[in-house]
């Protein structure tokens, strides 16, 4: 298969460093720097929007070696084991993350959102606006993950 590379359009800035603390987010409010070489009108519009899904790459994980077998969701021997695209973790082939986040405020090249799951200085590689004709309806999750995930965006 072909690989691609890809050029960071941004960077996460938050109080959020610790990549081993990885609930709470909620409450977390980050801004992304969007690089200069795409001007300050780059964003221009996003404001109209409630939501944006935020591309990123988990760069701080080490590559997750073998992915053939599945792995006790999150790490926890008490949750069944799950294959690599079942879930949202950093334990990923290509370590990218998407988060669908409020956005709070576009200033220029800056946008801040609410509810980012990334530490700061995490390389951004693609934002979307959130259309409600993309938002699915019906989603169907085992009732498991409801319960883990209870705290997971709390404040």
């Amino acid at each position: 298969m072909p690989s691609f590379e890809i050029t960071p359009i941004g960077t996460v800035r938050n109080d959020r460093t610790d990549i081993q603390h990885s609930d709470n987010w909620g409450a977390v409010r980050s801004t992304i720097v969007v690089d200069e070489r795409f001007g300050e009108a780059c964003l221009q519009g996003l404001e109209e929007f409630s939501h944006v899904e935020v591309v990123f790459v988990f760069d701080r994980f080490p590559d997750g070696g073998d992915h053939r077998e599945p792995r006790p969701y999150r790490g926890r021997a008490d949750l069944p084991p799950m294959g690599v695209f079942a879930g949202r973790g950093p334990r990923r082939p290509n370590r990218i993350g998407v988060t669908c986040c409020r956005i709070e405020s576009v200033h220029g090249r800056e946008l801040t959102v609410v509810g980012l799951d990334a530490v700061s200085g995490t390389p951004v590689i693609d934002l979307k606006p959130v259309l409600v004709e993309f938002v699915p309806t019906n989603v169907r999750q085992p009732e498991w993950v409801s319960s883990m995930m209870s705290d997971y965006f709390r404040p």
